[in-house]
């Protein structure tokens, strides 16, 4: 089906624009604040694909009788394009956020903040990666990662705030890195999202809420 073939290139074309906006947005926390107006430009694309991906869905079911695989990836895509578009918003904040946090560097050293930003940036790969593949243990692989991310995530916000509590100077820095890590964190919920309405599409089961229970993890990473 041609508009099912396009409904799949469009949902890769808006995944991949949001692996840049989140790499910008890690480069403008790790390093000096960046433009907007690039960033924006690609907000913006995003935004119109995400109607797009509206539009072809609304086509299907008016024009054509999808049988019911067809019928889970097309309700799946229009979750997709949701969880993606929030996450070129969150992407946008962080870069907003950045140019609030003068003693950032310092920050960032301190509490390895970069080698957190490198897993954000794995699982959004993961993600776009996988509503090309489709591919079980790569769902394993991101819903595990998001809790890990989680983990480490909370684990650093704790630290900083020690570091609030100890060193008054750095409260202003402190609050706005806090709130971007936590946009990060909520980036990766958004891969995770993506990748239970993937694992929908595959096995028509829904997964929500953090209930991996009944999918045997171990068992589909081997």
């Amino acid at each position: 089906m041609i508009e099912l073939d396009k409904l799949q290139s469009v949902l890769v074309k808006i995944g991949t624009l949001a692996v840049g906006q989140v790499a910008e947005s890690v480069k403008a926390l790790l390093f000096e604040p960046i433009q907007g107006k690039e960033v924006r430009k690609i907000e913006l694309k995003i935004d119109k694909l995400d109607v797009k991906i509206d539009e072809i869905c609304q086509s299907i079911f008016a024009l054509q009788q999808p049988v019911a695989s067809d019928l889970r990836f097309i309700m799946s895509s229009l979750q997709i394009s949701n969880e993606i578009e929030r996450i070129g918003d969150l992407s946008m904040s962080i870069i907003k956020r950045s140019k609030s946090i003068k003693e950032k560097h310092d920050l960032i050293a301190k509490f390895e903040i970069a080698d957190f930003t490198k897993e954000v940036e794995s699982i959004v790969r993961k993600t776009n990666e996988c509503l090309v593949s489709k591919d079980e243990k790569a769902i394993s692989e991101i819903l595990l990662l998001n809790k890990t991310i989680k983990v480490n995530g909370d684990l650093i916000i704790d630290k900083i705030i020690e570091e609030m509590k100890s060193h008054s100077k750095v409260v202003v820095s402190g609050t706005n890195l806090v709130i971007a890590l936590k946009h990060l964190e909520r980036i990766t919920d958004h891969c995770s999202n993506v990748a239970e309405y993937i694992y929908f599409v595959v096995n028509a089961k829904i997964i929500k809420h953090d209930k991996y229970e009944d999918l045997n993890l171990d068992k589909i990473e081997e």
